[in-house]
């Protein structure tokens, strides 16, 4: 046998690699799309600087000077004012369930305050769970409080505008006042974590029986396939359920965060969270032909979660584009059901909006996991 170099063995080895990439067309997709949606993501839905974030106000005072600040701070573009609510409460209650990040409070003789330069105060109440998306927005408010006072307090006002503050804006950062990312990260690192080794755990699940010869074993059975997915769901349930139990109590003890909810609310969520990671697991096992495609899909379906979900970047920076994306991943609502019920401390009937997404996104990749099983049983 030849110990030289063949150029003609060599070629043969290539062309043979090609044709196996032409008949592995998940490997392939993977190793083009993958690149081209991390490039989509950072390039155009990656924003650390969120604007247009929705404000609701709360006015007992309406006049020019009101006016004008409603106007500047859309302006701004930091603020998209699109709510007024009559009572304090309903505002509240919008800024628990996460429909909006800020409440601006105009009190009671606001503008003659104003002109008996008495220096009235404001109330701006902001969502502060995570910190990085109120920020910048909140630092703006100086900004604008110069902007009225150079625009509206002129003529026989302009004494008024040589003050420093016109008028007094009281930030109060809800949730977390002192702006520790902690209690942000932690509680969505819970999610994380869950999504990627659940999901990919039952991923390999089916794909591991077919590559080790036993998937024929088991469809000799008189098992149906609805019986063998839950089947194989069930143990990794428990596994599920022990990660959320490591991370809250790490959250708790190691990092501190505040724990203001229902325990049980917690881990009913953390649960359902958890179903619906083994199902979209359980789909892709079945659709994949090999454990190097369900690790592809699963890595697949990863990125976006991760990068569109509101765990690393500001969910309100990114594009509309970006976040009907957002809406459709499982990580996205749990994310807001963790936080909620760990630092707002929400109930259930303030929860529900983000519980029924992700009940209907378990049915629906059930429906596919048992869909795509029996296609292997021809």
């Amino acid at each position: 046998m030849s110990s030289a170099f063949s150029f003609s063995r060599w070629w043969g080895i290539i062309i043979k690699e090609f044709l196996q990439l032409k008949r592995d067309r998940i490997t392939f997709a993977m190793m083009v799309l993958i690149p081209i949606i991390q490039l989509a993501l950072f390039g155009f839905a990656i924003n650390t600087d969120p604007k247009h974030l929705p404000t609701a106000v709360v006015s007992y005072d309406e006049s020019e000077f009101t006016r004008t600040l409603i106007s500047t701070m859309q302006t701004s573009q930091y603020y998209a004012i699109d709510t007024r609510f009559t009572t304090p409460s309903e505002a509240q209650e919008a800024l628990k369930r996460g429909d909006i990040l800020f409440i601006l409070t105009i009190p009671v003789d606001f503008t003659k305050k104003l002109l008996r330069g008495e220096k009235p105060p404001l109330l701006l109440e902001a969502d502060a769970t995570d910190p990085v998306t109120v920020s910048t927005a909140l630092l703006s408010m100086e900004g604008i409080a110069a902007q009225i006072a150079k625009k509206d307090l002129n003529g026989a006002l302009s004494a008024l505008s040589y003050q420093t503050k016109p008028f007094d804006i009281r930030v109060h950062r809800l949730y977390n006042p002192n702006g520790i990312n902690q209690y942000n990260i932690i509680p969505g690192l819970m999610g994380t974590l869950m999504t990627m080794t659940l999901t990919m755990m039952t991923a390999l699940a089916i794909t591991r029986e077919r590559e080790r010869g036993t998937m024929e074993n088991l469809l000799a059975t008189p098992a149906k396939p609805l019986e063998i997915m839950t089947g194989k769901i069930i143990p990794y349930v428990f596994i599920g359920l022990l990660q959320a139990t490591l991370i809250l109590c790490a959250s708790y003890f190691v990092f501190h965060v505040p724990f203001n909810g229902s325990i049980i609310l917690a881990y009913g969520v953390a649960l359902l969270f958890i179903t619906v990671n083994l199902t979209i697991g359980i789909t892709i096992s079945s659709l994949a032909q090999n454990m190097l495609q369900a690790l592809q899909l699963t890595i697949f379906y990863f990125l976006p979660s991760i990068m569109l979900s509101g765990f690393m970047f500001p969910f309100s920076g990114m594009p509309s584009w970006a976040q009907h994306i957002g809406e459709l991943l499982p990580l996205t609502y749990f994310n807001r059901l963790i936080r909620g019920v760990v630092l707002k401390g929400n109930d259930l009937p303030t929860l529900w909006p983000n519980i029924w997404p992700l009940m209907i996104i378990t049915l629906v990749m059930m429906f596919f996991a048992v869909k795509f099983y029996k296609k292997t049983l021809d």
